[in-house]
């Protein structure tokens, strides 16, 4: 919202590409952005206030032709009706196995308008990779109070990333899982949320203020949200839709599945388990809903996979998910015991 100085015009957001050594995957937006407005401030909260309406009223560019080239290999594909690209680029040279992030260039034309170039980094993860990690984001990661909607709206177009609270201990107990039992491993963490993809930079800077492993890429959506339909699309199955794409990439790898109980992804979890037999090693569900009733229906589901190899840990906190983990050997004694000095300290703080 800042890069463009005001003057708004023809963008292109490509989100973080991942993949294997075989393929890789890229999505973003191509979009017209509002102009600021001459008595609009360059900061403050008025400024503040507009970058916050222009990014919710960005009007897609459909049809936009955009180009993508990684290792020699390019593509080229056209937006869809909201502005944006999915591309799937089979790889034809392989990519160092030195480092995991590499980069695409991007070149997006449109009309008779100039054509915009940018780059972006993709995520490859090394051939050894031993887990997968899925996580939710709302009440998962950073507290948003799903349940009261008007709440959440503000927290999620208004709020400023440094204003976010992040649950106690969500940094190391994902820097862990990154890192791995041996603490040398770059295993990749996906992030999966039903918010919408206008709220992608946001949670990219709040994710690097907290010092949580950004990942490859975080899987939002499009609310499609307009003057003639003003409340967000339906998308049910948009998580579970986007799990069962990552797992067919990474095929064979084993997986956890982290999310809470304020929702559904204890019952999209569990039907994740059931239709990928053997893949998903645990599930850890952050307790954010203190009714009993919902605590009875998650046991439920817990003796539902109980044949299973997969365990549904249900965790009032990050320490009781880092304690499983140890134990089944995902993260390091050194990853653990960083988990339970983080939780002490939010708790030992007077403030």
């Amino acid at each position: 919202m800042k890069r463009d100085h005001g003057f708004g015009g023809l963008t292109v957001t490509p989100y973080r590409g991942y993949g294997s050594h075989r393929e890789a995957f890229l999505m973003g937006r191509v979009f017209h952005q509002a102009r600021l407005g001459k008595r609009i401030p360059r900061r403050g909260f008025l400024r503040d206030l507009a970058d916050v309406v222009r990014r919710i009223a960005r009007r897609g560019v459909a049809g936009a032709h955009v180009e993508i080239c990684l290792a020699g290999s390019c593509i080229t594909v056209t937006t869809d009706r909201d502005g944006y690209f999915d591309a799937h680029l089979p790889l034809d040279a392989s990519l160092p196995h030195d480092r995991c992030w590499h980069h695409a260039r991007l070149k997006v034309s449109a009309g008779h308008q100039a054509p915009v170039r940018t780059r972006v980094e993709v995520y490859i993860p090394p051939p050894e990779t031993d887990l997968l990690v899925i996580s939710d984001i709302d009440d998962t990661v950073m507290y948003t109070g799903v349940a009261d909607k008007l709440r959440m709206l503000y927290r999620l177009f208004i709020e400023k990333p440094h204003k976010r609270t992040a649950f106690p201990g969500v940094a190391s107990l994902y820097q862990a899982l990154h890192r791995g039992a041996d603490d040398r491993g770059e295993r990749p963490i996906l992030y999966v949320s039903r918010g919408p993809w206008a709220i992608y930079e946001m949670l990219e800077t709040f994710f690097q203020l907290n010092r949580i492993p950004v990942g490859p890429i975080l899987f939002l959506r499009e609310w499609g949200i307009s003057a003639r339909h003003p409340w967000p699309r339906r998308a049910e199955d948009h998580k579970q839709r986007m799990i069962s794409r990552m797992l067919a990439l990474f095929e064979g790898v084993p997986c956890v599945l982290i999310g809470d109980s304020g929702q559904h992804d204890p019952e999209i979890y569990t039907h994740i388990v059931e239709a990928h037999p053997g893949r998903i090693e645990a599930i850890y569900i952050r307790r954010v809903d203190q009714r009993e009733d919902r605590q009875r229906d998650i046991q439920r589901l817990c003796d539902q996979i109980r044949h299973t190899r997969c365990e549904l840990v249900l965790a009032p906190d990050s320490v009781l998910m880092a304690e499983h983990a140890q134990a089944r050997g995902f993260i390091s004694l050194h990853g653990l015991a960083a988990v339970r000095r983080d939780v002490a300290a939010v708790r030992n703080d007077p403030s």
